[in-house]
């Protein structure tokens, strides 16, 4: 098929598609693989503390006269909490998500080469774009082997955002609109990209602290009740890492993503001067934008704030995950502007 004196190669358009579709249905695979292995985490924290009560129940009889002796040593007390079929799915998790990233990434490199340009020139591609940084960043954050299940969390996004993109936005490959033939495409929009799916890795660690911190002492009792809805919320919560781990994983990924993001901004000020002759003219696009730089700048400020470091700190960065998830669909897909050119 021919547009105007671009051509676009149908065959690999149709295999960017498939891939995409395989890269959704290995990521939900992933994602299961991982809850399986929060469920192990929970088991074998529960057989641990028994073999550690037990053990010292034996070394209080020992002390009052007991024969018995207690063999105390690393290998001994491991013997009681191996892994679990679970946890062993669980391992097989973290490799799995790689080959739908492998996946995720021939399709969109598969698309660009389809079309002849950078293949984020719509709503489906960037959002294609923005969820493959985002498991990238989850990977390489969560890369401890402790804290990899809670890639499961990060998925869940990622499956929703890109099922929704390949739904509804979805668009047949073709050349971008005359507005977007610029190399600043291939600069502005990939920077904005990759920091929004770091950003949103930390969006979601915030939502599982402030979680933990609302649930987390009751979920670790062990004389709560596990029946009904609350009982399931508690197990899921009991299930996640400490909260001093998921605020320091937030924390990491804003100081990276933030200024990138306030770069990818700047990059499109200056895109704008050259397409539209102004650097900044208020558009929907761009206010929102720099909202959200700002509310992630106050983020970065109550964190080295005395009193606002932990709870108030997650708030804002949620309010800027919230703002970033605004930006991302709400202004390109309802609110008319400048940008309103997402080739639905």
């Amino acid at each position: 098929m021919n547009t105007g004196a671009v051509q676009i190669d149908e065959t690999l358009a149709r295999y960017s598609d498939l891939l995409f579709g395989t890269a959704i249905t290995v990521y939900v695979i992933a994602m299961f693989l991982f809850l399986a292995a929060l469920a192990g985490a929970r088991s074998r924290r529960l057989a641990a503390r028994e073999l550690v009560g037990a053990t010292a129940g034996s070394a209080g009889s020992s002390a009052s006269g007991s024969s018995t002796p207690v063999d105390r040593t690393p290998g001994k007390l491991a013997q009681g909490t191996r892994r679990s079929f679970s946890e062993k799915l669980g391992a097989m998790a973290y490799p799995v998500v790689f080959v739908g990233l492998a996946a995720h990434i021939a399709s969109i490199v598969t698309r660009g080469i389809a079309t002849g340009r950078a293949p984020w020139g719509n709503m489906y591609e960037f959002i294609s774009m923005t969820c493959a940084a985002c498991v990238v960043a989850g990977v390489v954050v969560l890369r401890k082997p402790s804290n990899r299940p809670l890639l499961s969390f990060v998925l869940l996004p990622v499956i929703l955002l890109m099922f929704i993109a390949g739904r509804w936005l979805y668009t047949q490959a073709a050349p971008v609109v005359p507005a977007l033939k610029s190399y600043w495409l291939a600069i502005h929009v990939s920077i904005i990209s990759i920091s929004s799916g770091v950003l949103l890795v930390s969006g979601v660690a915030s939502v599982l602290y402030l979680v933990k911190m609302q649930w987390g002492a009751k979920a670790d009792d062990p004389k709560r009740s596990d029946s009904g809805f609350t009982g399931g919320v508690m197990r899921l919560v009991a299930h996640i890492p400490g909260a001093d781990t998921l605020d320091r994983l937030a924390y990491k990924c804003v100081v990276f993503g933030f200024p990138l993001f306030g770069l990818g901004v700047i990059c499109g000020a200056i895109w704008a001067e050259s397409a539209w002759g102004r650097f900044w003219g208020w558009d929907p696009k761009e206010t929102v934008s720099f909202i959200a730089w700002v509310i992630y700048a106050a983020y970065l400020h109550a964190r080295a704030t005395a009193g606002w470091r932990n709870t108030a700190a997650a708030w804002i960065n949620v309010a800027g995950f919230v703002a970033l998830l605004f930006n991302l669909f709400i202004i390109n897909l309802v609110v008319s502007g400048l940008h309103s050119y997402a080739g639905l």
